[in-house]
């Protein structure tokens, strides 16, 4: 049960109104987003462009299980060696959360890959026994029909993961919004959310540029000037992945359509 509580004008507000309760198609951004709406939900599609979901997209493609982890420290290495899997590096060392390192994977690998922003999403999702996705711009069509075609029925929330600011707080990422939008743009318009409607628009009145504008974001440029042009450009790639990665005992594998 949600209780009304009260805005700083005295005004009693209804935590169902921030739901969008009316609609079986949600939108919402990061793991607050998720606490949200998972509980409330059939699927739930995880979109971190730069670079989770994209990295999981390239690593099922290869045949290989995703573990998300949501630390990058000493415990995530005690957890892959007790799974029996790769430990994903930092940028430029191996494999890592970079989509470029991925493309040498070796098939039917195992590897965790610790990441704040998607693996922490995934994770909460998972917690609420949602059916988990990671979508991306590189799989939005298979994405799209994969839920239209199994999960028609069922509430669907897509989350824009979004980034961090220095002090924790979630930073909204253009990428990710237009990574979500590219999913929306392809289900149900009448069954779609407001929030969902202006994210399906935005990709559609960039998808034209898109490579321009997310290597011009403010993550792309981020990535760029650190030497990651590279996955920038593979994570601008639309509808070229025919990957549906879905949740499965805790990591991403490929469904089939």
């Amino acid at each position: 049960m949600s209780y009304p509580r009260t805005s700083g004008e005295g005004i009693s507000i209804n935590d169902d109104m921030f739901s969008q309760s009316a609609y079986p198609i949600r939108f919402e951004w990061g793991p607050e987003g998720v606490d949200r709406l998972a509980p409330l939900s059939g699927v739930v599609v995880i979109v971190d462009v730069l670079s989770f979901c994209t990295s999981v997209d390239i690593a099922v493609s290869k045949d290989a299980m995703v573990f998300p982890y949501r630390y990058h420290d000493q415990s995530a290495s005690a957890f892959a060696q007790s799974i029996h899997a790769l430990l994903a590096d930092k940028r430029g060392q191996g494999f890592s959360l970079s989509p470029s390192s991925l493309l040498s994977l070796p098939s039917q690998s195992r590897i965790v890959l610790p990441s704040p922003n998607g693996s922490t999403c995934t994770v909460l999702a998972q917690e609420n026994g949602a059916l988990v996705i990671a979508g991306c711009l590189r799989n939005a069509s298979q994405v799209a029909a994969f839920i239209k075609r199994h999960y028609a029925h069922e509430t669907i929330s897509v989350i824009a993961c979004g980034e961090q600011w220095p002090n924790g707080r979630l930073r909204p990422a253009l990428e990710d919004f237009l990574g979500a939008g590219a999913i929306l743009s392809q289900l149900d318009p009448w069954a779609l959310s407001v929030e969902a409607q202006v994210a399906a628009w935005a990709f559609q009145n960039a998808q034209a540029n898109l490579s321009n504008i997310i290597m011009q974001s403010s993550s792309g440029r981020e990535l760029t000037v650190k030497g990651f042009t590279a996955d920038v450009l593979i994570a601008s790639e639309c509808n070229v992945s025919t990957v549906i990665p879905v949740l499965k005992d805790g990591a991403y594998v490929g469904a089939s359509l």
